[in-house]
């Protein structure tokens, strides 16, 4: 059996930014506004910093409006939801994201409770977490949202196949459940407690792996052709003292078996971002009332 297939994140990514970009030309001309996106980092987590600048610069090329807000690491609850109900009353802001994790002393729920809905572009809020759940519009998890359209580029039609979600965050595993039921998957959704884990991921035509345990799923827990889609990035320490970049998948192993695999790093991380930008002009337009247009139908 020949080597699987490698699904190319970063490129799939820059076909979405650029249809999000003819999308935000679309609505200038037609409607005469531009879509913003507001990003709040609290504190100076290193990690943190270069996803929210990179996010900035994402949006910026697509043409949109950038707000960027760094606060100090010991910024209270109160001044923090403050931030946000002003934003959620801009009419230059029309998504709203706030960076995770936070400093101890704010309860995450909270904030992403004060988010107004229909701004809230990581699709976080529990009102969105409903819509999703009960089939109405919604603004959806991004990372689960790049998951279904790097699956269909090694499948175009994902009806039928059985898919296995290792992981039930609410951030990837719970939305990615309901995302692929849309798509007439046969779901399970697998966890740390699941009796015979490799043989629950040997049934997946469709693997997905979202636990952040570097490396857990070898090659033997793979169907031979399955599509793997691989949610992990966690950082290694090798023998050498140099740090290395792996996935939740044992990439070397497994794309001996299956049939198309997103890589790590190249793989879900840009569509995250890519989704980002698409979720924020859905928002912009859920809010105006006004139909997506034409370069985002699909997405």
């Amino acid at each position: 059996m020949s080597e699987a297939s490698i699904i190319d994140g970063k490129a799939l990514a820059a076909q979405v930014q650029e249809r999000v970009r003819a999308a935000v030309e679309e609505l200038k001309k037609r409607h005469g506004f531009v879509p913003g996106l507001a990003v709040v980092l609290v504190g100076d987590d290193p990690a943190s910093r270069v996803y929210v600048r990179n996010k900035g610069k994402r949006t910026t090329e697509a043409g949109m409006k950038s707000f960027e807000y760094q606060l100090p690491a010991d910024t209270g609850e109160e001044a923090l939801l403050e931030r946000i109900a002003r934003l959620n009353k801009s009419p230059e802001v029309h998504g709203i994201l706030v960076q995770l994790p936070l400093p101890k002393q704010i309860n995450p729920d909270r904030v992403i409770d004060a988010i107004d809905p229909d701004k809230d572009v990581d699709g976080f809020h529990v009102i969105n977490a409903g819509r999703l759940a009960v089939g109405r519009p919604a603004l959806v998890p991004c990372t689960p949202l790049g998951c279904v359209l790097l699956a269909k580029q090694a499948k175009a039609d994902l009806t039928g196949l059985e898919a296995v979600i290792i992981g039930r965050s609410n951030i990837v595993g719970k939305p990615l459940a309901q995302l692929l039921l849309r798509e007439n998957c046969t779901v399970t959704i697998a966890h740390s407690r699941t009796r015979d884990l490799p043989e629950v991921a040997r049934r997946a035509d469709l693997l997905v792996a979202a636990v952040g345990r570097p490396e857990l799923v070898r090659g033997s827990w793979i169907k031979p052709g399955a599509i793997v889609i691989d949610v992990g990035i966690n950082r290694v320490e090798r023998e050498n003292g140099k740090a290395k970049l792996v996935g939740d998948v044992a990439f070397g192993e497994a794309k001996e078996v299956a049939g198309a695999i997103t890589p790590v790093p190249g793989g879900v991380g840009p569509m995250t971002i890519a989704m980002l930008l698409v979720n924020t002009v859905k928002a912009a337009c859920m809010q105006r009332n006004i139909p997506l247009p034409r370069p985002l139908a699909g997405l």
